[in-house]
């Protein structure tokens, strides 16, 4: 939000600068994130001064050049050559001196320096309109009133304004700091509590007067629970043209493009006081008749942006007697508003519903000044005054008269609400015991009325304006924010209490596998959960009716709770591959939600994704992409980090796998991963082949065991024996050391595959495999009759088990 400083000023008389003013802003609440300078022109004429016209003569090489001599005001003339035609002597003219910096009606700048035109010194410029910016002529230099002093900035003859404006970073709970008024307000509260003190001005609407009774609309809201609060009036006789400059700065300074004088002050009287208002045309409505009512579901509009929207039965319509003209406190209808040719309007003021106003606005995607200020809720106390105001400043800018009653139709008034406050609890919460006149006079800088008084607290008077205070923790806040935190002291005493907490904590298990997965060469990812809800359609078992859809969507892309993570980790690599990052290893702890025939599911989750080449690009060795064994090989050390050796793997039943396991721990799946297919890929334009784990964290989190193991190291030497194996192409390496350890289960400590080979010199239908035996005993040295009756026995039954024969 940008706040003028100047128009802050119009409100309370405050000689502080700029910097000060932000400071006390910030402390109060309302951060400014930057101080940015305005000026109603560009440059501001900064080195544009008075010049008179001394000497005219003809330049003796061009022409359509002259020579001239003016004084500047600096003593000694300067020489410039000019080539407009209309410059002579005695004139008091616009001089560009050297150094100044002027702006092109594209807003480039180029500089004013000294040089030679035509082999003839000049020392500056005299200027036309068009070259200061000040208008489109340039037949001519422009010529000004003679009785200017030589040297007076051009910035003080044009009255050049200047401005500072703040960059306010508001938070949604403070929807009355709005506007300049509302920011006014707390900066009057924060001055009192420095002890100084100032009165807030605001702008006076007694002039407001019935002219004629000539234009009467007819009111009729038919939901006051939508509408609590309608006013309108009718203005005559007005001429649509440009703003005067003063409307013109005061918009231009805040960011808004000024249109005409009757939509300009709508949009002044908005940013003043925080209330909206709409101008319609009073020819354009039909049988003078203004209708406050909600629509049948279907019904089309078009609005200013001439798009036709497909109402809702729940949006609030301003209508006449044929139809729907604008779209209540969100956007006007592109049939009803003000043009070049209006003559007459009806002025809208109106308190609409704040959770009304939010659902059109997010049904059609509209945000607009009027919309942001509806659906955080405006002062429903304004809402006469704003009209009247605006109506003032209507007559001011555009002439006209009042040609009807003011309607105000408000059956049920907005009551301010009450809040006790204990001292005891404001003592407690703040930690400082603040003096009570100290606490009172804050609260009456605030607005806050104070109904009761007594040793234990006090009874207030919220005003309606301040929807975010109406709790006494509320009003603590307020309190606080004003007396400033920075002066609240500190305590030199610590205390602290120990926990007893379980060492499989769930995020003492994540910070431990984040940090193994770091050191692997992972980053971490964290995806938003809202997803489109089209992703279902890429997996049979993802099912719609188990989508968690949100209420009041931000946009289609983001309508629905994510059922996998998949999805978020492959827009994660499609994004960084369309930015020449292809060689990528993310992890993410994230949820997964479901609408189950019982009741809403949510479920925790780690992923891994990779995808790439294995290791940066170097001479120093080959490259070699990412494999389904290494990537299997990252899955293991996770759950070996975590303690789980015990599992069994089995084929996983998904179709988003062309490759895929899953590790099973009794009736709990633990993890499935495997190589994404290529159909999904292609719907993220992915080509290179994708891994893919999703760990069940619940599942996880419940096997893994509280207690630390641990076994001493054996004193006594290992034993390795290798076996060269010759086994049929259909036996795994996994029947082997299943075998293996069933023939000796205490001494064999490890069994290793280090070489296959397959092809040349062996029987067709077979393959060699070379595998090592580790044997210990943990209580004695092995002898060779020990170890050779285990090898024999390993043997025997691996031929017996998997036909294995010693090559």
């Amino acid at each position: 939000m940008r706040i003028s400083y100047n128009w802050l000023k119009q409100f309370i008389k405050l000689d502080w600068k700029s910097e000060e003013t932000a400071a006390l802003l910030t402390d109060l609440g309302l951060e400014v994130e930057g101080v940015d300078k305005f000026e109603s022109l560009k440059g501001g004429l900064e080195g544009v001064v008075v010049g008179h016209v001394l000497t005219c003569i003809q330049h003796p090489n061009a022409d359509r050049l002259r020579i001239t001599t003016v004084d500047i005001g600096e003593g000694t003339p300067v020489q410039i050559v000019c080539g407009a035609p209309n410059v002579a002597v005695g004139q008091k003219v616009p001089v560009a001196t050297i150094g100044t910096t002027l702006y092109d009606k594209e807003g480039n700048p180029f500089q004013i320096k000294k040089g030679k035109i035509r082999g003839e010194e000049s020392h500056g410029m005299i200027c036309a309109e068009d070259e200061l910016g000040l208008g489109e002529g340039h037949d001519g230099i422009m010529v000004l009133k003679d009785d200017l002093k030589p040297g007076t900035p051009a910035s003080k003859v044009f009255s050049i304004e200047t401005d500072e404006v703040f960059e306010i970073g508001l938070t949604p709970n403070r929807a009355d700091a709005m506007s300049h008024w509302g920011v006014a307000r707390d900066l009057r509260a924060g001055l009192t509590q420095k002890n100084v003190n100032t009165e807030l001005l605001t702008p006076s609407v007694s002039n407001f007067r019935i002219d004629k009774r000539t234009l009467k609309m007819d009111v009729k809201v038919e939901d006051s629970k939508l509408a609590p609060r309608y006013c309108g009036v009718t203005i005559s006789g007005i001429t649509v043209k440009p703003s005067p400059a003063w409307l013109q700065n005061r918009l231009k300074a805040i960011g808004l493009t000024p249109k005409n004088n009757v939509v300009d002050v709508t949009n002044y009287v908005l940013h003043e006081l925080g209330q909206p208002l709409h101008a319609f045309d009073a020819a354009k409505i039909k049988g003078n008749k203004v209708i406050v009512k909600t629509l049948p579901a279907g019904t089309k509009f078009t609005t200013l942006d001439d798009v036709e929207r497909t109402l809702h039965e729940e949006d609030l319509m301003i209508c006449d007697e044929n139809g729907p003209m604008c779209i209540a406190g969100v956007f006007g209808g592109k049939n009803s508003g003000v043009t070049e040719t209006t003559a007459t309007i009806f002025l809208e003021s109106a308190y609409f519903n704040p959770v009304s106003i939010r659902k059109t606005a997010k049904r059609h995607t509209l945000s607009t000044d009027a919309s942001f200020r509806f659906e955080r809720g405006i002062d429903p106390t304004i809402t006469e005054y704003a009209l009247k105001r605006a109506a003032l400043l209507i007559q001011e800018t555009a002439g006209g008269e009042i040609t009807s009653d003011l309607t105000d139709i408000y059956p049920k008034k907005i009551e301010d609400h009450s809040v006790l406050l204990n001292f005891a609890n404001v003592t407690r919460t703040i930690g400082q015991e603040l003096p009570k006149e100290t606490i009172k006079k804050i609260l009456v800088s605030l607005d806050i009325k104070i109904s009761t008084m007594s040793d234990a607290g006090l009874g207030l008077v919220i005003p309606a304006y301040r929807v975010d205070v109406t709790r006494e923790i509320d009003v603590i806040e307020e309190i606080l924010r004003v007396y400033g935190y920075n002066n609240i002291n500190f305590t030199t005493k610590l205390n602290a209490s120990i926990s007893n907490s379980s060492r499989t904590e769930d995020y003492k298990l994540q910070n431990i596998i984040a940090e193994q997965l770091a050191s692997l060469g992972f980053n971490e990812m964290m995806a938003n959960s809202l997803t489109t809800p089209e992703y279902i359609k890429l997996s049979e078992s993802l099912k719609e009716e188990f989508n968690v859809m949100m209420l009041n969507p931000l946009s289609n892309d983001l309508a629905a709770m994510r059922q996998s993570l998949l999805f978020s980790a492959l827009e994660a690599v499609s994004f960084n591959i369309n930015r020449k990052r292809a060689d990528l290893k993310l992890f993410e702890f994230g949820k997964t939600y479901h609408k189950m025939p019982g009741g809403y599911d949510e479920n925790k989750h780690l992923t891994l994704t990779v995808t790439g080449s294995r290791l940066p690009e170097s001479w120093t060795y080959a490259q070699k992409p990412s494999d389904f064994f290494m990537f299997k090989g990252f899955v293991n050390l996770v759950l070996g980090r975590l303690g789980i050796t015990k599992m069994e793997a089995q084929p996983v039943a998904s179709d988003v796998f062309s490759e895929g396991v899953a590790l099973v721990s009794g009736n709990e799946v633990l993890v499935e991963f495997g190589s994404i297919k290529k159909n999904i890929r292609k719907h993220f334009d992915i080509k290179q082949e994708v891994f893919f784990a999703d760990f069940n964290w619940g599942n996880i989190i419940r096997i893994v065991s509280s207690k630390i193991r641990y076994t001493e190291i054996s004193k006594f030497p290992e034993v390795r024996r290798d076996l060269a194996l010759l086994v049929d192409m259909a036996v795994t390496f996994d029947s082997i050391y299943t075998t293996a350890r069933q023939a000796e289960k205490s001494l064999l400590k490890d069994i290793s595959l280090f070489d296959v080979y397959e092809g040349k010199n062996l029987p067709e239908g077979k393959k060699s495999y070379a595998i090592s035996f580790t044997l210990q005993d943990s209580a004695k040295t092995l002898t060779d009759e020990q170890i050779d009756k285990i090898m024999g026995k390993i043997r025997q039954n691996l031929e017996k088990e998997t036909g294995a024969q010693l090559r």
